[in-house]
């Protein structure tokens, strides 16, 4: 039985790998999908912990790529919780390599992956609440809220059935396109 509610650091989750040749892609940096890989692990190991239940990866929330990573370099991931709904949680995750060398270390990625805990027959289970402790957790927190909030909203204005094109076209003469309907 998990406790009615826990805080963020009852989450936190840190993952360390020295980037290998094989992790490289066609210009010899390390891959984005294979960050990408080890970034879901990181959420998993973190939701998971969390809720004491199994999680999978219900989306993705921007993944900006803002310094390449070098093949040699220790890569650090930082997950915790930073929100909790009913059965869904968000995991903010943040990447940093580590020129082994010199010590330098860069902020390579920062991420969010919402996740849900199920149960050993694959339905939703409730997670527990989140113990708010300093303004930085409050900052993630209402973030987090802003975040969905904002993708609720676009995902219903542009579905099929709401969408009207004659609201939009005008707005669109600044961008690189043309109309051929």
């Amino acid at each position: 039985m998990t406790s009615k509610f826990k805080t963020s650091s009852d989450s936190e989750i840190i993952l360390t790998e020295l980037m290998q040749p094989n992790y490289s892609n066609f210009s010899g940096k390390i891959h984005g999908g294979f960050i990408l890989s080890l970034m879901d692990k990181a959420a998993f190991a973190c939701a998971s912990k969390y809720s004491g239940q199994y999680c999978v990866t219900a989306s993705v929330n921007r993944v900006d790529f803002l310094n390449p990573i070098e093949v040699g370099e220790l890569v650090t991931m930082k997950a915790q919780i930073n929100y909790v709904g009913n059965t869904s949680m968000v995991v903010g995750i943040r990447v940093e390599s580590q020129n082994i060398q010199t010590g330098e270390i860069k902020h390579c990625n920062s991420s969010y992956f919402s996740m849900v805990a199920k149960d050993e027959k694959g339905k939703n289970v409730k997670v527990p609440g989140l113990i708010i402790r300093n303004n930085n957790e409050m900052r993630r927190f209402l973030r987090s809220i802003k975040r969905l909030k904002s993708s609720n909203e676009r995902d219903q204005e542009f579905k099929l059935e709401n969408f009207n094109p004659d609201l939009y076209k005008n707005h669109l003469d600044s961008y690189n396109i043309k109309f051929q309907y």
